[in-house]
């Protein structure tokens, strides 16, 4: 018994020393946590209680997606989802632009997340992870995830209804490379020259695309500017989401990370209603018909784009189908000259062909270094809510 115990002594010392080693490695990692991922709820006290606030990095949750590699790799398959996700995203999209005209943003972002539960609901009831899907010990964070998502969705659906689809879009393909600058900045990544200098030249496409926007267009020049800053606006609070979905994809479940999402926005969106009595101009009307069909159809393709992006990333690891993000630009062109009769000037193309391929270098740098981000996280981007 003796002998027992005092060759046990070193396992107990090094259990010991291990949680004095961890306890230090992360005091300085609160610091930053705090300001960083809980911003947008700083007044809600609560968050100080999440259990995961000064814990070390956890294991991924038992539903994370399986790592798409092997036999269960079928990149086509996973392109296929991907390309699908993007043509369901923009039907939304026009849908937006379409119904802007007479239904209040506020009216169609509400739309957007309550409709959208329809597809994502009978999804998880269909694989029973309706009940698991509701628990979470970080409440918190998941709220702090949706005011980000909504201000990003607010800011797109706005500029959407300024400027035209193709420099919305082109503006947007900034996001990727906010999110390099977040990710050296908040994640402590490694940023080495190359990542940087495809930041720096994509930036400079961005500029590029919004000239034409800059005081030397006709039309309202001031709605103009506004949708610009808007569309700026989305893509910054769409790269902090992926960030912050980032690190609750740690520890939460895929569809945990879903269903709060859908749940807390659409209720954050419906307390705008009373922003009306207030505010005339945002003031929710009752739609005609077809505008009813619009709103349904916004939220309805927005939740079955949301699907299919998932999916992709259960045949395809994330580098693979991630480039055909830009396939967007496409649909941006066809969709606005085919329904809002708009033609991209030259600089919208040049700009984006810019930004496309400095984005396109990101995601071959990130394979390469081994910087291959998480599926649930790029399932999850609020660019696309």
């Amino acid at each position: 018994m003796l002998q027992q115990h005092v060759a046990g002594v070193p396992s107990r010392l090094a259990s010991l020393c291990e949680a004095l080693c961890l306890s230090s490695k992360n005091a300085w990692v609160t610091s930053w946590h705090f300001f960083v991922f809980y911003w947008p709820t700083v007044p809600m006290r609560f968050l100080k209680t999440d259990p995961h606030f000064r814990a070390p990095k956890p294991k991924m949750p038992p539903d994370a997606l399986p790592p798409a590699t092997g036999e269960d790799a079928r990149p086509l398959i996973g392109i296929a989802f991907k390309v699908a996700s993007t043509f369901s995203f923009f039907i939304m999209v026009s849908a937006i632009k379409l119904v802007s005209e007479d239904v209040p943003i506020t009216q169609v972002v509400f739309a957007r997340n309550f409709f959208g539960m329809i597809p994502i609901l009978i999804m998880m009831i269909v694989n029973g992870q309706l009940i698991i899907a509701a628990k979470t010990n970080r409440p918190g964070t998941h709220i702090s995830r949706a005011v980000i998502g909504v201000t990003a969705m607010v800011c797109n659906f706005w500029a959407l209804s300024l400027i035209p689809l193709p420099d919305a879009t082109a503006i947007g393909f900034a996001a990727p490379l906010i999110v390099v600058v977040l990710a050296a900045l908040v994640l402590k990544e490694t940023v080495r020259i190359f990542r940087w200098s495809a930041v720096a030249v994509g930036f400079v496409g961005v500029i590029i695309t919004v000239l034409p926007h800059m005081g030397q267009g006709s039309g309202d020049t001031f709605s103009q500017n506004l949708g610009v800053l808007l569309a700026f606006g989305a893509a910054f609070f769409g790269a902090v989401a992926m960030i912050t979905v980032r690190k609750l994809c740690e520890t939460e479940r895929t569809s945990t990370i879903v269903f709060w999402f859908t749940m807390a926005s659409t209720g954050m969106s419906f307390l705008t209603l009373p922003l009306g009595w207030v505010y005339p101009d945002v003031a929710w009307v009752m739609p005609s018909w077809l505008d009813m069909l619009f709103l349904v159809g916004v939220g309805v393709f927005g939740g079955i784009g949301q699907l299919l992006l998932t999916q992709s990333y259960r045949f395809a690891d994330a580098s693979t189908v991630a480039p055909f993000d830009y396939i967007n630009m496409v649909w941006a062109i066809v969709f606005g000259f085919l329904i809002f009769a708009e033609v991209p000037t030259p600089e919208v193309l040049v700009g984006s062909a810019i930004v496309i391929s400095a984005g396109i270098f990101v995601i071959y740098r990130e394979r390469k270094l081994g910087f291959e981000r998480t599926r649930p996280g790029r399932a999850s981007t609020p660019s696309k809510s």
